[in-house]
């Protein structure tokens, strides 16, 4: 079998304001930071939380879109690919990496949790309260 699965799924927080570029082609490209988080127990049965900071990135009519719905605090899910690229450090101290996630699908998952919490969706509509049910609002493109 020659093709392989590049998947990436991660729900999490917006740590900045989202930044919006235009390339010199004129193409639309959104830079994210992405925190996740994750609790464990220590070996003294002590909860700790590992926080993971994402490089994610949203091109074309998509990008554009979301610049106006999001800001620090967001809460979304991104659905995409790792994408790794190389480049020369400009102190000559050698080749370096960055590893960041080619977005294909982003869902906008609730309110800000630096807020409080809630199902706030960005845009003024406030989504219903349920018992057992989680609601998500995708912007549709």
């Amino acid at each position: 079998m020659t093709d392989g699965l590049n998947k990436t799924l991660l729900l999490g927080n917006l740590g900045a304001d989202p930044e919006l570029r235009v390339t010199s082609t004129g193409q639309s490209v959104l830079k994210l930071r992405l925190a996740t988080t994750a609790s464990y127990l220590d070996k003294d049965r002590v909860r700790k939380e590992r926080v993971e900071w994402h490089s994610v990135t949203v091109w074309g009519k998509r990008a554009e879109a979301l610049s106006l719905f999001l800001s620090k605090g967001s809460r979304i899910f991104v659905e995409g690919e790792l994408r790794t690229s190389s480049y020369e450090a400009t102190d000559g101290s050698g080749k370096r990496y960055r590893t960041e996630v080619n977005a294909q699908n982003i869902i906008l998952a609730g309110g800000r949790t630096t807020q409080g919490g809630g199902n706030h969706v960005p845009g003024g509509n406030e989504a219903p309260q349920g018992d057992d049910e989680n609601f998500e609002d995708e912007i549709p493109f």
